[in-house]
């Protein structure tokens, strides 16, 4: 074998573990960049778990939505329920009823003010 032909040889041998390398080098850039990379594996994974709370979020959203709308239905043409609306938040009373209110619970804890009403005698 002449010394060209072992030179060859050799050259072959150099260019396919270069190319070898090469490859997984690559392959390795191209993993890292699905997992890590800009729109990779972690950011869909954060993004997931952003919509499924989101899509949680817009259920409950929904279902205060209808109970509030509910609400409103019912304070359009129902007279006992605005008559409750009245009783509870503005302390109105009916002819002959007294109102008790207990004082208000320290900051920090405590169970909220009771009113009762009470009709008199």
């Amino acid at each position: 074998m002449t010394f060209v032909e072992q030179w060859q040889e050799v050259w072959e041998q150099w260019k396919r573990k270069a190319a070898i390398v090469a490859t997984a080098l690559l392959t390795c850039a191209v993993f890292y960049h699905v997992v890590f990379g800009a729109n990779g594996w972690m950011v869909y994974q954060k993004k997931k778990a952003e919509y499924q709370r989101l899509q949680g979020e817009f259920q409950k959203l929904n279902t205060e939505n209808a109970a509030l709308q509910k609400d409103v239905k019912s304070l359009k043409s129902d007279k006992s329920a605005i008559e409750r609306e009245a009783r509870e938040q503005l302390h109105y009373t009916r002819p002959g009823e007294v109102v008790y209110v207990m004082p208000q619970a320290k900051a920090g804890g405590g169970n909220p003010p009771a009113v009762n009403t009470a009709e008199k005698h």
